[in-house]
């Protein structure tokens, strides 16, 4: 898996959430795209979309066709992420940290009893359990996915990452 590109794409989307954008885009990979559904799916990030350098209009994102792809503009794709913001909470980013678990270097590995002691906020020998509101993202056989969908459908694989909700600092 290509390690390097998730962690380019965790501190982009971390960024991006800090200076409250509401859309922004990464390049289209494989790994990128797998790891943005994941984030879908857990409700950190509102939308993902493939477009190309110009960003698809808001108003018709719902349905928005992307262009083909081809081998003359493959290499102009890039994924449009929509990021989500808590109306109630005064505009606070839903997705406030995106930390990398995973490296090349350093590739963090979990079998299921592992990953079902950390889904109920235990720690393991060298992660710390789940917060309130927090997922690890994992790359299973079975594809990219939550942590809660790993443990149910028991099986476990590579932690690449860690989503959490935004941290209030009271000083």
């Amino acid at each position: 898996m290509g390690f390097i590109n998730i962690s380019n794409f965790c501190s982009h989307l971390q960024n991006a959430s800090a200076a409250r954008l509401g859309l922004t885009s990464v390049p289209f990979t494989k790994y990128n795209l797998a790891v943005a559904m994941c984030l879908h799916r857990s409700g950190f990030i509102s939308f993902v979309t493939r477009g190309g350098p110009q960003p698809p209009d808001p108003a018709t994102i719902s349905t928005h066709e992307p262009e083909p792809m081809t081998t003359a503009n493959v290499a102009k794709q890039r994924l449009w992420i929509g990021l989500k913001y808590n109306r109630e909470g005064g505009g606070v980013p839903v997705l406030g940290t995106l930390e990398v678990i995973s490296t090349p270097k350093r590739i963090s590995t979990a079998k299921l009893n592992v990953l079902e002691k950390l889904s109920r906020g235990f720690d393991s020998k060298y992660q710390r359990g789940l917060n309130i509101g927090e997922s690890i993202v994992v790359a299973t056989s079975l594809g990219t996915l939550d942590i809660r969908e790993a443990v149910a459908k028991k099986v476990g694989g590579a932690l690449l990452c860690r989503a959490g909700p935004y941290k209030r600092t009271l000083f």
